[in-house]
């Protein structure tokens, strides 16, 4: 059996980092791009987030003193130039989401690539050129997207599920995600008969700190995942910097952006945990 230890800066048992999906509206306008609609309730819920949500995170993080990694599409950073700005100043990491929250599964190869040019153009537009990792909408990634990120430059991406800590997949450090530390599964709701209410944000939470532990008994990577439409809400925003505060004073955790833990893993890891797309 394949020892799967991975080894973190200055003998830290485990890494952990928080990441925003900072999406906004861009899901719901690529849902209907083919089908205009006048109905407004659920664009007004998703601009909670960049209106309020994205500033309450921002506050939280630095009484935290916490640097994050924003994934932004380049529709939001158009529409919202000034919450990107806020991210910079505060020296957030930015990396790239698509233009349109678009899912790569179904796209022409000419598609996807249109959007990686037009999302870091917008996003360019605002905070000036430079490299910015890729996480892909809808956590899905296809063999030519990872062509596309080397042809373009991109230095990791952030979508996959394949570890539980960073490996090399198709060339590439891959800085994986994982659905049970993702807020949308226990939060998303946007109303209608079949939606599943929201869940109590601290069993959500308490959920959230087994997995750390369990992260932390293999010495994997805890990597959180919020939407400021969903997590910026009073009383998830409150269970959430209890939860961070927490692990914050964890003596044995290496806190890093997405990018600067892809960078560990390429001077540091270059020669482990490589996967074949799918294999």
């Amino acid at each position: 059996m394949m020892n799967s230890v991975y080894r973190w800066p200055d003998g830290k048992r485990c890494a952990a980092a928080f990441s925003v999906d900072f999406d906004g509206e861009s899901p719901f306008l690529w849902r209907t791009r083919n089908q205009p609609t006048d109905v407004v309730g659920e664009l007004e819920q998703r601009a909670f987030g960049p209106r309020e949500g994205i500033y309450r995170i921002l506050d939280m993080l630095s009484r935290l003193d916490i640097r994050a990694s924003f994934f932004i599409p380049g529709i939001i950073a158009e529409r919202y130039p000034q919450a990107v700005e806020a991210i910079d100043k505060e020296g957030h990491e930015i990396g790239l989401h698509g233009y349109l929250h678009e899912n790569v599964n179904g796209l022409s190869i000419e598609e996807i690539e249109e959007s990686i040019v037009k999302g870091k153009q917008a996003i360019e537009q605002v905070i000036g050129p430079r490299t910015m990792g890729y996480r892909s909408p809808a956590w899905e990634m296809t063999k030519p997207t990872f062509d596309l990120l080397h042809r373009h430059l991109i230095p990791y991406d952030s979508s996959l599920m394949g570890h539980d800590h960073p490996y090399w997949i198709d060339g590439m450090p891959e800085i994986p995600v994982q659905w049970l530390l993702d807020d949308a599964i226990f939060y998303r709701f946007t109303g209608g008969m079949a939606s599943i209410p929201p869940t109590n944000p601290n069993i959500v939470t308490d959920m959230w700190l087994q997995e750390f532990e369990g992260i932390k008994k293999y010495g994997g990577l805890f990597l959180l995942t919020a939407h400021c439409w969903i997590t910026g809400r009073g009383s998830r925003l409150i269970a959430l910097e209890k939860l961070l505060t927490k692990l914050k004073n964890d003596p044995e955790v290496w806190w890093a952006t997405c990018g600067e833990i892809a960078e560990y893993h390429r001077v540091h890891h270059a020669d482990h945990f490589h996967e074949t797309l799918g294999g």
